[in-house]
């Protein structure tokens, strides 16, 4: 039902497939009919075959990676979560770390694919794969984990971040409380603009966009859904100094919330990358995509444990009897060219941080 909607799609009257899965797959769905070639008289008989005929090909199951039970849940918590904070829409995404398996893709506001009377573009938007948005904080352990993997700064090196502003060239970036000295680690944990901002300073503008290249921002994911985006990220050659520094803390740059549920493997496992799948995986994934060292993906995964216990931004996300790791994420919204009152509110988590095996990412759209 409207639980799965956005994954499964539907099909028309001809029985070919219009959204989700019905669509991406169609061809191995449907099959092919099979052909000959034959001479018929004039009532229609068909009197002689010429040449080879061709047999028709069924069409296969396709049996999808989703968890019906973390679907569900999934779904409806993100229902629950956008009638409770009066949000527009909401979306989120679990990811299997081991294999990249997408294992709950759920959207709100949904549909029944059963009856599609009175259905609205807000309703049909795979807006986990469609919607792109300016990731906020969300962004920042991608910045901090380059800093450690190029040696230009340790987990406990210290930042001033008094007093608790910035400026560079006439803009000025703001931490939402001030700090004073932070280490690296504290920078993500209290969520530090102005911290991040400094390590962003040491970094050429090539290298920040190498590595959010790398991590695949700025391109469809091909999973092959209708309608998939693949977010904007401008070339590094354009890039003022404060355009460096907003995008390290993920402003000027726009991601799906599938695009950052996958960039966060990076983290969850030893720094590699592998690909995302909608259907079942019988085998382990072929060798990841290297990003960052094991041991950097190590720290900054201790730094996002300390990003959900207390002092952190986000104790909420403790789970009792596991330990989890996550960031939280703000960002306004742009309309007409210029930051709005509207905002999207962004988590990004995974769990046991011992050995993780679920990614969990959610974005609630102005709550």
């Amino acid at each position: 039902g409207e639980a799965a909607a956005h994954v499964v799609g539907f099909t028309n009257i001809e029985d070919r497939g219009q959204e989700g899965v019905e669509l991406a797959f169609q061809n191995d769905l449907t099959g092919r009919n099979g052909s000959r070639r034959v001479i018929k008289n004039r009532l229609g008989d068909v009197v002689e075959d010429i040449g080879d005929s061709t047999a028709p090909t069924d069409g296969k199951d396709i049996e999808l990676a989703i968890d019906s039970k973390v679907q569900f849940f999934a779904y409806q918590r993100v229902r629950e979560a956008v009638a409770e904070h009066k949000a527009k829409a909401g979306s989120v995404v679990v990811l299997d770390v081991q294999t990249g398996e997408v294992l709950a893709l759920a959207n709100y506001p949904s549909y029944t694919p059963g009856d599609r009377r009175n259905l609205s573009g807000a309703q049909l938007r795979n807006r986990a794969l469609t919607d792109v948005f300016e990731p906020g904080s969300t962004m920042k352990p991608f910045t901090v984990a380059l800093a450690l993997e190029k040696g230009r700064f340790r987990f406990d090196s210290q930042i001033q971040t008094a007093p608790g502003r910035l400026t560079i060239g006439n803009a000025t970036i703001h931490d939402a409380h001030p700090h004073g000295l932070l280490t690296v680690a504290q920078v993500i944990q209290k969520s530090s603009n102005v911290g991040v901002a400094k390590i962003a300073g040491t970094f050429a503008a090539e290298e920040m966009w190498r590595m959010f290249d790398d991590i695949g921002f700025g391109q469809p994911l091909r999973l092959g859904f209708p309608g998939e985006v693949g977010g904007r990220l401008r070339p590094f050659k354009t890039w003022r100094p404060i355009e460096q520094a907003t995008m390290s803390y993920g402003h000027g740059i726009s991601v799906t919330l599938m695009q950052m549920a996958r960039a966060y493997l990076a983290f969850a496992r030893d720094g590699d990358l592998i690909p995302l799948s909608l259907t079942r995986q019988e085998s382990a994934p072929t060798a990841g995509k290297s990003i960052f060292s094991a041991q950097t993906a190590r720290q900054v995964r201790a730094m996002l444990e300390l990003a959900v216990q207390p002092g952190g931004t986000a104790p909420r996300a403790q789970i009792a009897g596991y330990r989890v790791a996550g960031k939280t994420g703000t960002a306004h919204k742009l309309e007409g060219g210029s930051y709005a009152d509207r905002y999207v509110a962004v988590f990004v988590g995974f769990a046991p941080v011992s050995d993780p095996r679920l990614v969990v990412a959610v974005m609630i759209d102005e709550p």
